[in-house]
């Protein structure tokens, strides 16, 4: 049947291939189908939905389980056979797009029938005209199930009562069942577990697991005895604590200790954990003898197992009690080995950073009850993507290039992965998605990936390839408003270090807030909770409990079903935004170099204006100068006039939508592929040695220049200190008397005077200028410095 014949069927509506062409009516914006209530942003697709809850009166002479297939066209959809069980309660849907046929058809059939897709054997068959099922639209609930008596005509010529529970309808994107459901577009892939690929190809909402800080102060242990201090010639014993925390192990500073056994440290040690919290903090003290050599191994003198449920949860900078514990030697419980004192708590007034700061989807303390009301809803449309390129080549595709793209959300808490679209260049998701909103100066980053465990046998090792990544800072969108772009996909090849161009994703973006007064009193908050200013962490802690976070989360994620896995989990959160990359480093210096682009262009302006190169522009300077001199008060106005009139003329060129990537600022199209290559690479590092003496010998290079410029700078610093150090006699002294002299006479000419005649000197005629250096600049540059007396 054709296909136009078939759709003509479906309710109408968007969803057909070449239904639209302009972009924006590609994206579902302003084509006038849109779906009511949360499914506004998205275009509308139709699938047809069916239900296979179970079966009755299956044969058991058959010899092999009962299986129920689905055929609708040139798609077919198994169910999982069961020995002795026939219920499923499995959904399949098959979008309009795909479908050229007319009838849906439901068999039952065995086992090896079904394997074998033998058409003419079946045990059951029941037929259903597309144009007659009917539609169900949300909010409406779910079409009730019944049964069906399944004829067997045609097929194997044994008569017999089979009875499938069946539900059949037309739905959309925004059903309950569409998350769930097998796809038809999944068929394709060839290999590996049929309902594993199904599971991986599915949408799926993932939560962040709540996390803590753990800190533990370690403050001392009594009636400690150890055999190390016992052996002939030794010197000492350094005695010290280890907190084991998952895979994170962390220790105090070592304690000497000659005959006492009571032992001191007061360290705090903090970790990161989550809940619920699986893994208890295990303590170990350990001693290491000194008889002249570091030879000797460190003896476990006990530990003690500390559930973290027992630890207390603090809100606020109170003192927590501290606390004893016994220790058990290692390998005989139930033994005394002494006794260590801590204070312990879970942290909950801070936020647990698990991505870098300038990223940071959200600023919340761990503690619900210490958070503010929400003051907004940021809803995505992620519409789909366009003219992706292949990423890999497979058998199962016939040899060509095949991209299965899926595309992840992170927002806050939650995560979002939109189903697998297989075998596609231009993947239609429209699937919505909402997030509450507690600070606008956030952001969201979504990222596209290429499924790359599609069709793999069990147990392969691979890796899902990046596609690109868009960041959306929600303070650069406009409240209330729809912004529907496609953003490029940017990435750097591993290999060659080239920037290609994956495609684009389609987006569409609203932020709505529920009061702009809130919104507008949290931007003199600050954005992280109190007591990170109270109590702050160091910066290296800081960067130690990130890594921990991230790989808590990633854990995590990646015992979810389906999984998120390790690779899409460290991509979204920047795991390696903390690595040396020489590509980063010339990203930030021209950023500082623009930065200051400014200063310079006003001090080459000044020098213009000093040297009367635009006379009628020096005559104006010279009159707002004097103005201001003799009327000091209206410095500021005028200042703060000047600024508010230029925010004014920039409002007409304020950006229009979301930034997206940008190529030549990250210096992405000049990289070369050595330094691709080094940003890329795992830490420590997995390169031969010669690579590894290249890179560092070219470090070495890049270092020494900035140490030059770090040294100059720090020479005209201590040439500043210099003036009044009296290392040289002749200059301080001159330095002195000149400040004394300066001093009474500023003290007897008015302050108006000094200025106006410093601006005019400066603002002088080149006829009055001289070529050479000043007085003062000679002066200065004859200053000493401790460059002096470095080695």
């Amino acid at each position: 049947m054709p296909q136009q014949q078939a759709r003509a069927q479906w309710p109408a509506g968007s969803g057909g291939s070449g239904s639209t062409s302009a972009r924006g009516e590609w994206m579902g914006i302003g084509s006038g189908e849109k779906l009511a209530s949360a499914y506004d942003l998205v275009e509308r697709m139709h699938y047809l939905y069916v239900r296979v809850v179970k079966a009755r009166g299956v044969p058991v002479a058959v010899g092999s389980p009962g299986v129920v297939e689905v055929r609708l066209g040139n798609y077919r959809a198994t169910t999982p056979h069961r020995e002795g069980i026939h219920e499923w309660n499995q959904v399949f849907a098959f979008s309009r797009e795909r479908v050229q046929a007319s009838v849906l058809e439901v068999f039952v059939r065995d086992k090896d029938a079904a394997l074998a897709s033998a058409p003419d054997y079946y045990i059951g068959k029941v037929a259903f005209d597309v144009a007659e099922i009917p539609v169900r639209v949300p909010p409406d609930s779910p079409l009730a199930p019944q049964w069906y008596r399944l004829g067997n005509a045609g097929g194997n010529g044994k008569m017999a009562h089979v009875e499938a529970m069946l539900a059949v309808w037309v739905g959309t994107q925004a059903d309950e069942a569409f998350a769930d459901a097998w796809h038809a577009d999944a068929a394709s892939v060839r290999g590996g577990d049929g309902m594993a690929v199904q599971q991986s190809t599915r949408s799926k909402v993932y939560v962040t697991p709540k996390l803590w800080y753990l800190r533990i102060n370690v403050l001392e242990a009594q009636d400690v005895v150890t055999t190390a201090r016992v052996g002939a010639g030794s010197r000492h014993v350094e005695v010290f604590a280890k907190v084991q925390v998952g895979g994170m192990t962390l220790r105090t500073k070592p304690c000497s200790v000659r005959s006492a056994t009571s032992l001191s440290w007061n360290e705090e040690l903090v970790f990161v954990v989550a809940e619920p919290f699986e893994d208890p903090a295990v303590l170990i003290v350990e001693a290491r003898a000194h008889p002249g050599n570091n030879n000797n191994k460190d003896e476990i003198v006990g530990r003690a197992v500390l559930p973290l449920t027992i630890f207390e949860k603090r809100l606020d900078r109170r003192t927590v009690h501290s606390q004893w514990f016994s220790l058990e030697p290692f390998g005989h419980p139930l033994t005394f080995a002494g006794r260590v004192h801590i204070r312990a708590c879970l942290e909950g007034a801070y936020h647990v950073m698990d991505e870098p700061a300038m990223y940071a989807s959200d600023t919340r303390p761990t503690a619900r009850q210490l958070w503010r009301p929400p003051v907004g809803v940021l809803e995505v449309g992620v519409l789909g993507a366009q003219g992706l390129t292949p990423m890999k080549t497979t058998d199962g595709h016939g040899g060509r290039g095949s991209t299965d793209a899926y595309c992840v959300a992170k927002y806050g808490h939650k995560w979002v992965r939109t189903r697998t679209v297989v075998d596609s260049c231009s993947p239609r998701w429209n699937e919505q998605y909402t997030w509450e909103v507690y600070d606008p100066c956030t952001v969201l980053t979504l990222a596209m990936f290429d499924n790359c465990h599609l069709g793999n046998a069990p147990g392969a090792v691979t890796r899902d390839q990046r596609m690109g990544k868009v960041r959306i800072r929600l303070s650069t969108l406009e409240m209330d408003k729809v912004h529907a772009n496609a953003h490029p996909l940017l990435v750097l090849h591993p290999s060659s270090g080239a920037l290609r161009k994956t495609g684009d994703l389609c987006l569409a973006v609203r932020l709505t807030s529920v009061s702009l007064a809130s919104v507008a009193c949290l931007y003199a908050q600050p954005l992280l909770p109190k007591m990170h200013y109270l109590q702050p962490f160091t910066i290296p802690q800081l960067d130690a409990l990130r890594r921990q976070a991230m790989g808590l989360v990633a854990a995590r994620l990646g015992r979810a079903e389906p999984p998120l896995r390790r690779e899409v989990v460290e991509h979204v959160l920047e795991a390696g935004s903390h690595a040396w990359s020489m590509r980063r480093s010339k990203v930030n210096f021209f950023r500082v170099t623009a930065l200051l682009s400014g200063a310079a262009s006003t001090a080459r302006w000044l020098l213009d204006v000093c040297h009367w190169r635009r006379p009628a522009t020096t005559v104006l300077v010279h009159v707002l100068f004097v103005t201001l001199t003799c009327f000091p008060e209206l410095v500021l106005p005028t200042a703060f006039a000047y600024m508010g009139l230029a925010g004014l003329w920039n409002y007409r060129r304020r950006p229009r939508r979301p930034a997206n990537m940008d190529a030549r600022l990250s210096c992405a199209d000049t990289a070369q592929p050595e330094d691709v290559d080094e940003e890329m690479d795992t830490f420590p590092t997995s390169k031969p040695n010669g690579v590894v003496r290249l890179r560092y010998d070219r470090l070495r290079s890049v270092a020494g220049r900035i140490q030059t410029v770090v040294g100059d700078v720090a020479t005209q610093g201590e040439r500043v200190r210099s003036l009044l150090a009296w290392r040289d006699p002749r200059a301080t002294a001159m330095f002195t008397a000149l400040c004394l002299v300066a001093a009474v006479a500023l003290y007897v000419t008015s302050f108006r005077v000094v200025v106006l005649v410093a601006g005019l000197y400066v603002l002088r005629h080149p006829r009055f200028r001289s070529q050479m250096p000043s007085a003062a600049a000679n002066f200065f540059k004859r200053m000493p410095s401790r460059a002096d007396t470095m080695l």
